[in-house]
């Protein structure tokens, strides 16, 4: 039984919004405590819930209040500041013609994911899209990758996962699926790309998928 089904996360992923996410967090900070904080600090968050960020980064600040704050900046500026990573769009034209069954399993809302998907015409490629309204445990847990399988009538033997954070991984791991890392991620320094959370391949570019698939398809 070969792979013919990619699940992709969105962020960071597809979709370039380290920017938007970054400055969104900024805006936050700034906001509530007056002063920004280092970039690093932010970006070791990328993957997790926000409602849980946001409890840890001020929590002396009503919950739903800092996500508010958060999301109406991070809303208003969405658009102009997301963009879809290199060779992206070849990649799923490429697995669209090789039969593949494609997914977006997202921690994001589903509001802001179409939006993305729509402004650069990716909502077609997707055969599903599990967002955080479909799901009542998320990443790391494999919750969401499971409902993606069960949507697309798959068995997790055939199917890759493709994220850029340690949550994507461990979601593909507890789900059953191999996991792919992106080398374009930020989320994760190149020390730290091998050992428990190590996935079972990287790409650094997109079309580096076609490989895996074509290796696999030879064992």
């Amino acid at each position: 039984m070969g792979i013919d089904t990619i699940l992709f996360d969105f962020d960071g992923t597809i979709m370039d919004t380290n920017r938007v996410i970054i400055n969104s967090w900024q805006h936050t900070f700034r906001t509530l405590t007056g002063a920004e904080r280092p970039v690093a600090d932010i970006v070791a968050t990328f993957g997790e819930i926000l409602h849980d960020t946001v409890a840890r980064f001020f929590p002396d600040v009503p919950v739903g209040e800092a996500v508010e704050v958060y999301r109406s900046y991070h809303k208003a500026n969405f658009g102009p500041m997301i963009s879809v990573f290199p060779g992206v769009r070849e990649l799923l034209e490429a697995l669209k013609a090789r039969g593949c069954t494609l997914a977006v399993v997202t921690s994001r809302l589903p509001a802001t994911t179409a939006e993305g998907l729509d402004k650069y015409g990716l909502s077609g490629y997707f055969d599903t899209v599990v967002t955080c309204d479909d799901c009542k445990r998320f990443k790391p847990d494999p919750e969401p990758a499971l409902i993606a399988l069960e949507r697309l009538g798959k068995k997790p033997e055939e199917a890759l996962m493709v994220g850029d954070t340690r949550n994507d991984i461990l979601c593909a791991r507890g789900a059953g699926v191999k996991s792919v890392l992106v080398g374009w991620s930020v989320a994760v320094p190149d020390a730290e790309r091998t050992g428990a959370h190590a996935p079972d391949y990287c790409i650094e570019k997109a079309e580096d998928l076609l490989g895996i698939l074509a290796s696999l398809e030879s064992l």
